[in-house]
């Protein structure tokens, strides 16, 4: 049998989307992954098929053993399976990417190093820390503060590292932070030179706390940061009053609750992790084919007798053409057929097949692409992709003009509302989450009969996010109060009404 091959692959620090290129490229061939505590869980959304094993170890916590973690990346590898190790920050810097590069070389299995974003690095770049600055620091130091036990630093050098460097990056030193400081005031150091701890730093749980040298371990306690967490000494934290960047955006940190379909959410979720903040996926429903595939293959037998095809979502293109893959055919079938679509995110999500919309409705939706419709000339049959249980505004109002309308079903939805209850009780139950996000009608529908009688009062207590009018009436109509509503009907609409209404 063929030897595997592993990849030793640096996750990079919190914010997901820094991960490199080619580690994304290597998490999408892997059939086992093994996945580092640090490493932020929506990677795993990039693997395809892969076997994911967690391995991460935590100061304090049971966790694998370095010599089993060895131990699996060979056993796995000799098998001729594609494996990667997946470490949070850097492989090589304070990891044991290097102790697990030795055991593979003495095993004589194949192996790659991705490096990732050094974590330190990362941590203050989003703290708006430089660790150089040529007023201010020509050096920096990457230290950490407590490696096997027994092998600490020693006072005498802290003390000697002390005005050794201009710039002190202290990984792993929370538990030992006063001695840390301590040593480094009796080296030398000013009392005034201001220090920096960055906990979970580049994600939106990021908390900073500044200080003089001389109390910033009193002020750490008293603000009760822990582990994981980076200290940088020098005169550069000085810069963060003006170069905060990450913490200044309106939705930094909010924790926001997304309803959306799985395949959706994970979309939504890198556009809400974009605006600093964090989301949580609670799918309250599914996508599936139509529980009767006739109409829909009927359609597709005779697709040159329509002039428009119509798409309401984006779920309806990929629905419609992987049934139209499925029977042999492919984009050339639609040759003679206009295309309309509800929005710019549907329209884009034609451009996936190569395709591009001959109409995008202005309002996003129903009645918007009915009207657009009737504006543009004469009535021709219209094949309308969309879901099983849908509104009939579009279908009816283009018929009320004369136009031959087939309404063929794509795909359903599903309710998850029963696995999904008990997680978004405990959501709003333990005060997690700051916002509501709701993206159609039918998700509003499946939380509001989740949560029962009490839906309107529960949700009260946060603020509740509509992506237009349609799903704004549905929430009013059950009572509930809608805070923020998009003035353009898309997920990045919602966003920045939700930026707008949390601005000071």
């Amino acid at each position: 049998m063929a030897l595997g091959k592993v990849w030793l692959v640096g996750a990079g620090p919190g914010d997901p989307a820094l991960i490199t290129v080619r580690g994304r490229e290597v998490l999408a061939a892997a059939e086992v992954v093994l996945v580092d505590a640090l490493a932020h869980p929506a990677l795993l959304d990039y693997c395809r098929n892969a076997e994911v094993r967690f391995v991460g170890k935590r100061y304090g916590e049971d966790s694998a053993s370095q010599d089993e973690i060895n131990r699996q990346l060979i056993e796995l590898s000799s098998q001729g399976r594609l494996v990667v190790r997946l470490k949070g920050g850097d492989p090589l810097l304070f990891a044991r990417g290097a102790e697990e590069a030795l055991a593979l070389e003495a095993a004589g299995i194949p192996f790659e190093i991705v490096p990732g974003v050094s974590s330190p690095v990362a941590a203050s770049a989003y703290a708006g820390i430089p660790l150089t600055h040529r007023d201010l620091s020509g050096s920096v130091t990457f230290i950490t503060g407590s490696d096997r036990a027994g092998k600490e630093w020693s006072d005498e050098a802290w003390k000697k590292l002390a005005t050794a460097t201009d710039t002190m990056c202290i990984l792993m030193g929370m538990r030992r932070i006063e001695q840390i400081t301590r040593a480094i005031l009796e080296g030398g150091r000013s009392p005034e030179t201001p220090v920096a701890v960055i906990q979970w730093g580049a994600r939106p749980a990021q908390r900073v706390v500044t200080a003089p040298l001389s109390r910033i371990a009193e002020v750490v306690h008293a603000e009760g940061l822990k582990n994981p967490a980076v200290i940088v000494v020098g005169d550069v934290v000085s810069l963060r009053e003006r170069l905060s960047w990450f913490e200044s955006a309106p939705l930094f940190g909010k924790h926001l609750l997304l309803f959306r379909p799985e395949e959706q959410a994970r979309e939504t979720a890198r556009l809400v992790r974009e605006r600093a903040a964090e989301p949580e996926l609670l799918p309250m429903i599914e996508i599936a084919p139509p529980p009767d595939p006739a109409p829909l293959e009927r359609a597709l037998s005779r697709l040159s007798s329509y002039g428009w095809l119509l798409f309401t979502s984006a779920n309806g293109v990929a629905r419609f053409f992987e049934a139209l893959f499925a029977r042999g055919l492919d984009a050339r079938a639609l040759g003679g057929i206009q295309l309309g679509v509800i929005g710019p995110k549907t329209g884009a999500s034609l451009e996936h097949y190569g395709l591009r919309p001959d109409l995008v409705a202005e309002e996003f939706v129903g009645e918007g692409l009915a009207q657009a419709l009737i504006a543009k000339g004469p009535p021709r049959p219209v094949l309308l992709a969309r879901a099983l249980v849908a509104r009939d505004a579009l279908p009816e109002a283009l018929r009320a003009h004369g136009f031959d309308v087939e309404v063929v079903p794509v795909y359903e939805t599903r309710s998850l509302a029963a696995t999904a209850k008990s997680r978004l009780e405990a959501a709003l139950r333990e005060g997690r989450a700051d916002a509501a996000i709701f993206t159609s009608s039918s998700t509003a529908r499946e939380v509001v009969e989740a949560l029962g009688p009490e839906a309107a009062a529960i949700l009260s207590r946060i603020t509740v996010a509509s992506i237009g009018p349609i799903t704004s009436k549905t929430l009013e109509s059950a009572g509930i109060r809608v805070d923020v509503a998009a003035a353009q009907y898309t997920v990045s609409g919602v966003l920045d009404a939700l930026s707008d209404y949390y601005s000071p």
